[in-house]
């Protein structure tokens, strides 16, 4: 994610992260499984070359049912996830209802597309309902919306493509998600200079979220042994 540090004055070297946005430069995910959905990211924050913030929560609240994965500039992403949860709460009180998950996707989709000239930012929207169940929505720079079982973004999802690909399976079971999520954000944060810190665990049911936090020393480990 980036954020943007205002009225720096130095030159040289310094400048460089002194005038750049905070980036969530970032590694997000989220998968259905059977119950619900797991979402997950990593929490390092740059701006440039600079590690401006180790321990970002980049898994960000829009409902009790709803949350989202955020990539691209931090101001961006945290203006938008708070525009969706000001909409969200009258759709609410209209509804007397929890909104749907694919609402709260809608909204974001209008959002990007309509300012996509001007927002750095991809979202992912997961959350669990009664209708459709457990939930994803990839939206990634542009505006475009499309639910996949399975999604990733940020700069480290190059890089565990074919991982996602090769252990994805329908149907898992709650740990077997959390596990597979687990692994492909660790792989992701060891192959990408812009992500790192913690992996950041939410895992959506009828019941609420539970949150996890897989600390840098506990993060599975594979050809490094």
């Amino acid at each position: 994610m980036t954020e943007v540090f205002s009225g720096a004055t130095m030159s040289g070297p310094a400048a460089d992260w002194m005038d750049a946005a905070h980036s969530t430069g970032t590694s997000i995910m989220a998968a259905e499984f059977d119950g619900g959905v797991v979402i997950g990211a990593d929490s390092r924050t740059t701006t440039g070359s600079y590690i401006a913030n180790r321990v970002t929560d980049k898994l960000t609240r829009i409902t009790d049912n709803i949350y989202c994965c955020r990539s691209g500039s931090a101001a961006d992403t945290q203006a938008i996830a708070d525009i969706v949860s000001y909409h969200l709460e009258f759709h609410a009180m209209e509804l007397s209802a929890p909104p749907l998950v694919e609402s709260g996707a809608a909204v974001f989709r209008e959002l990007c597309y309509n300012y996509r000239d001007s927002l750095m930012a991809g979202i992912l929207v997961a959350g669990w309902d009664k209708i459709k169940g457990g939930q994803v929505y990839c939206i990634p720079i542009g505006g475009m919306c499309v639910r996949q079982p399975v999604s990733i973004g940020g700069s480290g999802s190059s890089y565990v493509y074919g991982y996602v690909d090769s252990h994805y399976k329908p149907g898992m079971s709650q740990e077997e998600c959390v596990k597979f999520i687990t692994n492909t954000l660790s792989l992701a944060m060891s192959r990408d200079g812009s992500s790192g810190g913690v992996v950041r665990l939410g895992i959506i049911t009828k019941d609420g979220i539970e949150r996890r936090v897989i600390l840098g020393t506990e993060l599975p480990k594979f050809y490094e042994g």
